[in-house]
């Protein structure tokens, strides 16, 4: 059974840093290109950043472009969310998922981890 599991969320002062880390196991990791999405408390659940299974693309969504950064690790298989320069608007569950790239197509999500940025 195909598992992500994230970690690293935590409370944050705004400005700060995190390092979100996501798992996988028992998935054919090279074959998926790997997202991040995040969901705030009474909003919709949006894209954050995106890798292809080769990890040579990136894209991010406008809203945290030029502060996040996305990677991959695809001896460990393991994707990373760094996040510097955190600011209120990114307090939210944040979702690892497994899908094609260029696409907002998931075969796969993970339960989520929460960031909560103070001001």
């Amino acid at each position: 059974q195909v598992q992500l599991v994230e970690s690293g969320g935590g409370l944050v002062q705004a400005g700060g840093s995190l390092r979100l880390s996501c798992a996988a196991s028992e998935l054919a990791f090279r074959s998926y290109a790997m997202d991040w999405f995040r969901q705030a408390p009474g909003s919709d659940r949006e894209f954050v950043a995106a890798i292809s299974r080769s990890g040579d693309s990136t894209r991010y969504a406008d809203s945290v472009k030029g502060r996040f950064t996305i990677s991959r690790d695809n001896v460990k298989n393991t994707v990373y969310l760094q996040m510097d320069s955190l600011k209120p608007e990114d307090t939210a569950v944040y979702y690892c998922a497994a899908g094609v790239y260029g696409t907002l197509r998931v075969n796969y999500w993970g339960k989520g981890t929460l960031v909560t940025v103070s001001s």
